[in-house]
């Protein structure tokens, strides 16, 4: 896997709701990474994730069938995959436990989960090799009681994410860390920088400020 895309760009899905806000049947064209429960979305949006990342030990354990059934490259956090879904040919089984490096540059010795998702992608895509990331569905906004990292059970629709069941009432989820995932996200820029990459935040509406941003009609000439 190392560097098999070097010098070639993706775009990395994450899960907001300004989704819902694109026609996302372009993609098929694209070297995709999709996240976390992506596959809720994906006949309506049109698309299909060359690769697959899951780093939430919740995440992945209410999801055990969905995440086989994808038929594409996934990378699971030992530490929520071990003993619930099995390594094969498509699936492999990340270190995140002990990470050697608060930026993993080469993720067969670990990876660092980094607060979010979206960093352990960051990091994938830099081994495989991407010159440029391109970041949608990063809204960085969320409502949510208690304290950040606290598992709290959800009584209502999800607001948070592209699908009102995404985490379905009596699921648990994770409070978002904003600040941490902040700080995770300023060293993934530094390092793609250091090498020449880059990241680029075309999410609609976004609210994170650490990416260089762009409006991802002009992005990718859909206008």
């Amino acid at each position: 896997m190392y560097n098999r895309h070097y010098g070639d760009r993706c775009i990395l899905v994450a899960n907001g709701p300004s989704l819902n806000k694109m026609e996302l049947s372009f993609l098929r064209k694209e070297y995709v990474i999709g996240l976390n429960k992506i596959f809720l979305g994906l006949q309506r949006f049109g698309f299909y994730p060359r690769y697959y990342v899951a780093v939430n030990k919740k995440v992945i354990q209410q999801s055990v069938q969905e995440i086989m059934a994808l038929n594409c490259v996934k990378f699971l956090s030992n530490q929520g995959a071990m003993g619930v879904i099995p390594e094969d040919g498509l699936t492999y089984h990340v270190n995140t436990a002990n990470p050697p490096a608060r930026f993993c540059k080469d993720i067969s010795k670990g990876l660092n989960e980094g607060w979010t998702v979206t960093y352990a992608a960051l990091q994938i895509a830099y081994f495989l090799g991407f010159a440029e990331v391109i970041l949608i569905g990063l809204d960085h906004r969320f409502e949510y009681h208690g304290e950040p990292n606290e598992s709290v059970m959800m009584k209502g629709p999800d607001p948070n994410h592209f699908c009102p069941d995404y985490f379905g009432v009596g699921q648990e989820w994770d409070n978002p860390d904003l600040a941490h995932s902040e700080e995770s996200f300023r060293i993934a820029r530094i390092e793609f920088e250091k090498d020449g990459r880059r990241i680029i935040d075309a999410t609609i509406n976004g609210a994170c400020t650490i990416f260089e941003k762009a409006d991802y009609q002009e992005l990718f000439g859909l206008n």
